[in-house]
């Protein structure tokens, strides 16, 4: 058998071989532009309203638990029930809430407590999406093409998440919070075109109707799955101390200068890093050792978060009476820098932990492992905002990234030294 090509740019070859699949990224990538104009529109409109940095971060802390419920309902409902017709569904729900936000603002009757509880539910929603999709994914690719597939959901992540904010930023400064929230509802179509052209995916192997024997099953597999299982801690760590995005605004008023434009760019920099890691991608998704570079990757993270957290030292901070900070060129430079390589470090480490989880898991357990990953560290980014939000109460902005970097280099340090057989895991012979 002749071997697969090797060279730096991405392998191509899933959209080749699955259009289900084509359509299916081609409509997430659309529609995750969308819905990050409304995530940075809702952070913005937040602080408009409060001034205030731990309101910005609880927009995701409230929203955390019902993602952990929708995580966890939602694996449950992935290996119960066609993988289609549950993706379509919660799709249809999450689109909703989007349109709610979008109505209230033309009315001009919206609040922070409406803008809480519709990204609450647009959340929820949209994580039951996301499990039923990464249980559905791998039934339309070839086994060997996982790390290509996660290379190319790196892409559309980086496509997204650069467009959406710099974007949402550039929108709101123009044309205001309700047309923003508008042109999400529009670009969610695109999403409901891909689920809607797939085929029905019912999962394979022994079904469990929701409930709580479902989950105990999986949370048994997991216990026995070691690898799958460090792999989710070491993203939490990652996730916990290493997410600063709730101190852009802040830092955009305070510190760096820009106002909204600084918000989106240093939002869409840790995208451009994933993007072009994803691109560039072809040698690195031929590594065996998914584990190890699971770890390196994840310690580099820490490092570009201690590093934008140091440009924020250097640069000083203005008290919250003073005007809004000119632009500071040379730190708004080293922060997008280090953004952009958090953005990178990040996009390895995703990569090899999901091909870890696809590969190594069994069909009829995608689902609940999804959900579980997703209780247990999806959650990390909200707490990771909690984290942001309390440490900014004593004031120094740069305090919660120099703290949390250093947090993730020793944790990762210590996890890696206690795990040998993650440091050995084989891509070519993976095991839970």
């Amino acid at each position: 058998m002749s071997q697969p090509r090797r060279s730096h740019f991405v392998d191509l070859r899933p959209l080749r071989e699955s259009p289900a699949f084509a359509r299916l990224f081609a409509g997430y990538t659309i529609s995750g532009i969308g819905a990050q104009l409304t995530i940075v529109a809702v952070g913005l409109e937040v602080y408009d309203l409060t001034a205030s940095t731990f309101a910005v971060s609880l927009v995701g802390v409230v929203a955390l638990v019902p993602m952990v419920l929708a995580g966890l309902y939602g694996g449950m409902l992935a290996d119960a029930f066609d993988r289609r017709r549950v993706l379509l569904v919660s799709a249809l729900v999450a689109w909703a809430a989007t349109i709610g936000i979008a109505a209230l603002s033309w009315l001009n009757v919206e609040s922070v407590a409406s803008l809480y509880v519709l990204t609450a539910v647009g959340t929820a929603a949209t994580t039951v999406s996301g499990t039923a999709r990464s249980a559905l994914e791998p039934r339309l690719i070839r086994r060997e093409l996982l790390p290509a597939m996660a290379a190319l959901n790196g892409i559309a992540t980086g496509l997204f998440i650069t467009v959406g904010p710099a974007l949402g930023g550039v929108l709101v400064a123009a044309i205001d919070y309700d047309w923003t929230y508008t042109v999400d509802v529009v670009l969610f179509l695109a999403s409901l075109a891909g689920i809607l052209s797939l085929p029905a995916a019912p999962p394979e192997g022994e079904r469990h109707a929701p409930g709580l024997e479902s989950i105990r099953r999986g949370l048994a597999f997991l216990r026995t799955a070691g690898n799958v299982r460090l792999s989710f801690v070491l993203d939490l760590v990652a996730m916990t101390f290493g997410r600063p995005h709730a101190l852009f605004p802040a830092a955009a008023t305070l510190v760096l200068g820009g106002g909204s434009v600084t918000v989106g760019v240093l939002t869409a920099a840790g995208a451009v890093g994933a993007l072009l890691c994803s691109v560039f991608s072809g040698r690195l998704t031929g590594i065996r050792r998914h584990g190890l570079a699971v770890g390196w990757a994840i310690a580099g993270y820490g490092g570009s978060i201690l590093g934008l957290g140091l440009v924020l030292l250097g640069a000083g901070t203005r008290g919250t009476d003073a005007a809004p900070a000119p632009v500071a060129l040379v730190p708004l430079a080293l922060a997008v820098l280090f953004m952009a390589l958090s953005g990178a470090t990040d996009n390895v480490s995703a990569i090899f932990r999901a091909t870890i989880m696809q590969s190594a898991a069994p069909d009829a357990m995608r689902g609940r492992l999804q959900g579980i990953y997703i209780a247990v560290v999806a959650g990390g980014p909200r707490l990771g905002d909690l984290f942001v939000g309390l440490v900014a109460l004593a004031g120094a902005i740069w305090a919660p990234p120099v703290l949390g970097g250093l947090a993730i280099i020793a944790l990762i340090a210590l996890l890696l030294r206690a795990s040998p057989g993650f440091r050995r895991y084989d891509g070519a012979h993976p095991t839970p």
